[in-house]
């Protein structure tokens, strides 16, 4: 199937929130290439590698169903977990392996999966109830969430057969998104009073990030130099971020409603969706 794109170049001024909440300017040229996948009703990519190879999930018209795709070359190939009704790629490395959550219509049915040269294999977190991957490297780490049988969102990383839980201390949930090549982590918590604040999480240290500002803070990926992308709200609207070398810059697609940062690559491309008056479409953003 082939790519249908729009692609719009814009020289832009991004946000910066600064310490005290209030936000300044800087010149950012970004480069919006718009990403619908044909026949389909709302289209969210989810993740980038090196090569620019991108992975996500649209609806269909007809079933309203989510379905998987590869965008490579220009060109879209369907991602399906057979026996599965629904399946969402969430995370790409270099090598092309594709990690992701597969269902059968209802939560309580959703898995995780790595899919590596052709073959699907389920990714469950031991007594969980509900299993997704989010993230993997090129060491092929892999970080998700699962949910425990009392209902309690937990983060996990997979490394070579074993897990490990990952839990922010004091958090009433944690959920774990993505991994670096150096195994850098990071992910979103909720805190006692309900609030989400962003994480990273190196060298078995946690770092809370918020963007000042932000009544939520959701980091998504984060790629070897230590770039990190994902989204935040401020008064009511959801923008997407990326923090780079201490300093968070807001990305939103002109006409947007709302913007969601999901991915980003070693190159600092972005991938992640937006919403306006037509339905949810894709993005991805390049310097």
């Amino acid at each position: 199937m082939k790519c249908w794109k729009e692609a719009t170049s814009r020289s832009t001024s991004s946000h910066v929130p600064t310490a005290d909440g209030h936000e300044g300017t800087v010149a950012l040229a970004l480069t919006f290439t718009i990403i619908d996948v044909p026949g389909s009703r709302n289209t969210a990519p989810q993740g980038i590698n090196a090569r620019g190879d991108i992975v996500g999930f649209s609806t269909d018209n007809t079933t309203n169903r989510a379905h998987g795709f590869l965008l490579s070359d220009g060109t879209f190939t369907e991602v399906n977990f057979p026996g599965f009704l629904q399946t969402a790629p969430r995370g790409i490395n270099d090598r092309g392996d594709i990690v992701g959550q597969a269902d059968n219509g209802t939560p309580t049915t959703a898995r995780g999966f790595l899919l590596k040269k052709g073959t699907f294999t389920l990714v469950e977190f031991p007594g969980a109830a509900i299993t997704g991957v989010f993230g993997i490297n090129n060491a092929e780490q892999m970080v998700g969430n699962y949910i425990d049988s009392a209902g309690i969102n937990h983060g996990f990383m997979l490394e070579d057969g074993t897990f490990t839980s990952i839990d922010v201390p004091g958090a009433s949930q944690t959920f774990t998104f993505g991994i670096n090549d150096p195994g850098d982590i990071v992910g979103s918590y909720f805190d006692g009073s309900g609030r989400q604040h962003g994480y990273l999480l190196s060298d078995a240290t946690f770092t809370t990030i918020d963007v000042p500002g932000a009544t939520a803070t959701q980091p998504r990926d984060i790629n070897s130099s230590g770039d990190i992308v994902g989204q935040y709200t401020s008064a009511g609207v959801t923008h997407a971020f990326v923090l780079r070398r201490g300093t968070f810059t807001t990305i939103d697609v002109p006409g947007a409603g709302a913007t969601f940062g999901r991915g980003i690559n070693a190159l600092g491309d972005i991938v992640g969706n937006y919403v306006d008056s037509t339905g949810t479409h894709g993005f991805l953003a390049t310097e």
